[in-house]
């Protein structure tokens, strides 16, 4: 069993100090993002020493979903000083939550392998730099960017947003060139950019080490039709520029707040129409 010297990964990866989060500030997941991840998601399978992060990063106060820091954390508690494997297919979200995330793999005492199984995105780029190896699956992508959410305040407030943003930035940057060993300005052309690296890509840049092809692995099982079809119709929304709290007041109003079995198909349809409708209203 490989182990690491200390706290620091086998990469010798940067420690991330703890930021505070800006008044008024509120986290949102990047809409192309959130688009490429509700046509991929897929739910998780129990597999011996693995942990999968197929949420958006951070806990959404709408329905307590999404994948949070204490829940690394006490997965890897259960899994003790053993190599541990983390499958990525994430669009992103909280960089407060995804700093801590990434600063457990980072600290944990044995080989951290990840594969990135949709798209590693946003917060969930730099988790995925905590791997010891980081595979990417055939047709899988790494998404960097800029930090940015929605700050609602007074002029103090959003000059200490933009203070907090710009570490962020940095902090991102510090991480990715440990990782990749590629010039800073490089990286910080690429968040600019707001860049969808494919496999191969993220290979060449040093954000990946090999590429494998998904089918060879156990797939994973589908999730719900009706959860799948509210994940596209979010998506649909946040393209539409609806920030994240409105959007999860829509949902809750266009599903009643309830799942059903009924098939995907059912769901897709008339999520898309719910979405067209509110799009629509929104617009006029």
């Amino acid at each position: 069993m490989a182990r690491k010297e200390g706290p620091m990964s086998l990469k010798k990866l940067p420690q991330i100090k703890a930021l505070k989060e800006p008044s008024g500030y509120s986290w949102d997941v990047p809409s192309d993002a959130l688009a490429r991840w509700s046509d991929t998601v897929s739910a998780a399978k129990d597999e011996p020493n693995t942990i999968t992060i197929y949420d958006p990063i951070g806990e959404d106060p709408w329905d307590g979903s999404g994948f949070t820091a204490k829940r690394m954390a006490g997965a890897l508690r259960s899994i003790g000083q053993n190599d541990v494997t983390v499958k990525i297919n994430s669009p992103g979200g909280s960089v407060f939550e995804g700093f801590a995330i990434y600063n457990e793999l980072a600290n944990h005492p044995a080989k951290v392998t990840v594969e990135v199984m949709g798209i590693a995105a946003s917060a969930a780029a730099y988790i995925a730099m905590a791997g010891d190896d980081i595979r990417m699956g055939l047709g899988t992508f790494i998404m960097v960017h800029n930090a940015w959410g929605l700050v609602v305040g007074n002029r103090n407030d959003l000059a200490e947003s933009i203070t907090v943003l710009e570490k962020i930035d940095g902090a991102q940057m510090d991480i990715f060139e440990a990782r990749t060993g590629a010039a800073r300005k490089e990286i910080e052309a690429l968040m600019d950019a707001e860049t969808f690296l494919t496999a191969k890509e993220a290979v060449e840049k040093g954000f990946a080490d090999s590429v494998f092809s998904l089918p060879d692995a156990e797939p994973a099982a589908r999730v719900r039709g009706d959860i799948a079809a509210k994940n596209k119709l979010d998506a649909l929304l946040a393209q539409s520029g609806v920030p994240r709290s409105e959007r999860r007041r829509m949902l809750k109003e266009a599903t009643g707040g309830k799942h059903d079995a009924a098939p995907a198909a059912k769901h897709d349809a008339g999520l898309r129409e719910a979405a067209q409708q509110l799009i629509a209203t929104l617009r006029s």
